[in-house]
């Protein structure tokens, strides 16, 4: 088969023309640098064509390729006519893949949908780590769940892996900048690069890794039907994490345009610490869902040894040319167009190895009551069965109380003042060993973080300096939550310094209630009382 891959001497396209040239095919390596393009296909043993992509495209296909891979970019600075390769791909009956990483690139590939299915040719963007082979693993794990809860990807390159100025456009062009992210039913305003989680991929392979912006983030949820998708990147040299900390925090405040130039300072900046570190890569996907009503994880892990780990974006490209006949005519982002076992064949001559499991994945609520739990009210399941971020909006009406301990206890914690049909909005967030609560009354927020107790149908509950172990007393009227024992800064406060909790949850027609009573040690009565209502915020994912 004939292959034109343009970019072909870059970090992922000489990777691509190495793998297809194992594979036996035609290959030709295209660019604007002649002498890049020649020097890298007579390593190969391929051919070489000198072609501006933005200039002259007809040279591309003077020797009539089957297919034609864009492995350039950057695909966000293609200028006024970003698909005008795709669409002369089509013109001239050849199969077009790119390996875009840009989300709105990739998106916007359908444009040509119509016109692809016309001619009967193959146009995917996207055919590389993410979302092709993402999207490819995240089928296969939400295999036979009833619900997909979350699917949240993480890529983790070595320090080695060498980076290319495209890369380094992708990754920094996007700090600073915030992006729409799907969690919990609703799109939500999130700045690149936040959001830090601690990925295992080994027991001797543990990374951090941050929010960024991918393909993933905007086909996901309505591809897969998710109620949260993320994706995170991470370096493997704090160094570098907190140089790209410090950019984002930078261009939030003096935005500047990222030109080639600019990009290339980076990259000589990166490769000044290319001897530290080691070679050695991975990429995990996570995928949490419902199956018979019971909460399941499963998890995918690619190691990648011995520097192979940027051959991982070519991989997706490899394992679609090789079932090519079986690819549906069309113009569309590159999503599940191969299966799990098919991407992995195409990695097995390459230093990689991977890795599944599944186990359950019961939330805070779910481990701390145990076999209670089924007693709980659908409503009252749905607030707490949080995997990832979900939110809650309602009304509510607030009593304070008046004593003087009442209100300075009150002004400590942040409680709201009082008040009738108050907009209320309750967010909780998945964190490690618990769930951060964040709740808004008319504006006016007091958060706590939620830990599991040790000793069953018990959870901790702390504000600031306090932290507070409370019951959990489930019967036919709802949940009941009274304070059992609290602790100052991690000593143990004696009974008559606790507060008292009248605190009950339940569900009725499908709305949620709620009805907290606080009252003041010492004989100091309420503090305060907030009851009211909520459902589950919700937006289409499209």
């Amino acid at each position: 088969m004939k292959v034109v891959i343009a970019g072909g001497y870059g970090v992922f396209g000489f990777r691509l023309a190495d793998l297809l040239v194992r594979d036996g095919h035609d290959v030709t390596i295209a660019g604007r640098r002649a002498d890049q393009a020649r020097a890298a296909a007579e390593k190969l043993g391929c051919r070489s064509l000198s072609c501006d992509l933005h200039a002259d495209l007809d040279a591309l296909f003077f020797d009539e390729p089957d297919v034609v891979v864009d492995a350039a970019g950057p695909f966000q600075a293609y200028g006024h006519d970003p698909y005008a390769l795709p669409r002369m791909c089509i013109e001239t009956g050849a199969d077009y893949l790119d390996l875009s990483d840009d989300a709105g690139f990739t998106a916007g590939i359908s444009k040509l949908d119509a016109m692809a299915c016309d001619r009967g040719r193959r146009v995917l963007s996207g055919a590389s780590s993410t979302p092709g082979l993402s999207s490819s693993v995240a089928a296969d794990l939400c295999a036979g769940l009833d619900e997909v809860t979350l699917i949240d990807t993480a890529i983790l390159p070595g320090n080695r892996a060498p980076r290319g100025v495209s890369v380094i456009m992708s990754i920094v062009g996007a700090l600073g900048m915030t992006a729409r992210v799907w969690r919990g039913g609703r799109w939500r305003a999130q700045p690149c690069w936040s959001d830090a989680r601690r990925v295992h991929l080994a027991p001797n392979l543990v990374r951090t890794a941050r929010f960024i912006e991918t393909p993933d983030i905007r086909l996901f949820p309505a591809f897969f039907h998710a109620r949260s998708v993320m994706f995170r990147a991470g370096m493997e040299l704090g160094i570098l994490n907190t140089a790209m900390l410090a950019m984002a925090w930078i261009r939030r405040r003096w935005r500047f345009d990222l030109t080639p130039a600019r990009a290339a300072w980076f990259q000589r900046g990166a490769n000044l610490l290319l001897p530290f570190g080691t070679d050695r890569g991975g990429m995990r996907v996570l995928v949490v869902g419902r199956s018979l009503g019971h909460p399941i994880r499963r998890e995918w892990r690619l190691i990648a040894e011995a520097g192979d780990g940027p051959y991982i974006p070519a991989v997706a490209v490899r394992a679609l040319i090789r079932r090519r006949d079986r690819v549906a005519p069309g113009a569309r982002p590159c999503l599940a167009e191969m299966t799990r076992e098919e991407a992995e064949d195409a990695m097995t001559d390459l230093s990689v190895s991977t890795t599944m499991e599944e186990g359950p994945a019961p939330t805070l609520f779910q481990s701390a009551l145990a076999d209670r739990w089924a007693r709980l009210s659908p409503e009252a399941q749905a607030l707490h069965s949080v995997q990832d971020i979900e939110s809650f909006s309602g009304v509510a009406e607030i009593t304070r109380g008046g004593s003087m301990i009442a209100r300075l206890t009150g002004w400590f914690f942040g409680f709201p003042a009082a008040g009738e049909d108050i907009a209320v909005t309750v967010t909780k967030t998945c964190v490690k060993n618990g769930e951060v609560w964040e709740r808004s009354f008319g504006g006016q927020v007091f958060r706590s973080y939620c830990t599991p107790a040790p000793i069953r149908y018990r959870y901790c509950e702390r504000f600031w300096l306090f932290t507070y172990e409370l019951d959990m007393s489930v019967d036919e009227h709802g949940m009941r939550l009274p304070v059992r024992r609290g602790w100052f800064l991690g000593m143990p406060l004696p009974r008559f310094l606790l507060p008292t909790s009248e605190s009950q949850e339940y569900g009725r027609d499908g709305v949620f209630h709620f009805d907290v009573a606080l009252g003041a040690p010492l004989g100091g009565g309420l503090i305060v009382r907030y009851r009211g209502r909520l459902w589950p915020d919700r937006d289409e994912p499209a």
